[in-house]
């Protein structure tokens, strides 16, 4: 048996990366993506491979000179409970620190699962006003997210703003 091996993703992966996100924006888990965005996005993400197949990934996207997100991160269902979200997370939390960043912010249903993984549920808002202002001019619905605007919250309803001191 080979052993699971978590990469950077490529361009040939997004199509197994948007077919790992179906059944989660089906039921309403994850926003959809399209196809597109996820190729904007490849250099973002990391996979979890086995025997050739994409059965994980997750991507870190950078928010603020010392804020990145976990984004997107998400395990084949028939592979759940086998620690590969966990490794997911710990690569790009390396990836994250090799660029500089201090915090990683999440938003999840998933409160125990990144609870585990050090990640701490937040209300606040946690940067200071420039760097919000500087922010707010983003067109990403990721920051907005982060920011807690009031034009998200229809699609963030129920998920926990969390975040992690790196």
């Amino acid at each position: 048996m080979t052993e699971i091996v978590i990469r950077p993703a490529r361009t040939a992966d997004v199509q197994a990366i948007h077919g790992l996100l179906a059944p989660l924006v089906d039921r309403r888990i994850l926003l959809g993506k399209e196809l597109v965005s996820l190729f904007e996005a490849v250099q973002e993400f990391v996979v979890a491979e086995h025997d050739g197949a994409v059965i994980g990934c997750g991507a870190l996207h950078v928010i603020w000179r010392d804020i990145g997100e976990v984004r997107t991160l998400l395990v084949r269902e028939d592979r759940l409970h086998e620690g590969i979200g966990g490794r997911i997370v710990e690569v790009l939390e390396a990836r994250a620190i090799e660029l500089g960043l201090s915090r990683l912010f999440c938003l999840t249903f998933e409160v125990s699962f990144f609870t585990r993984h050090g990640f701490t549920p937040i209300g606040e808002q946690i940067v200071d006003p420039d760097v919000y202002a500087q922010l707010l001019r983003s067109p990403d619905a990721g920051v907005a997210e982060f920011l807690d605007l009031a034009h998200v919250k229809p699609n963030t309803l129920g998920n926990t703003r969390m975040i992690k001191l790196l």
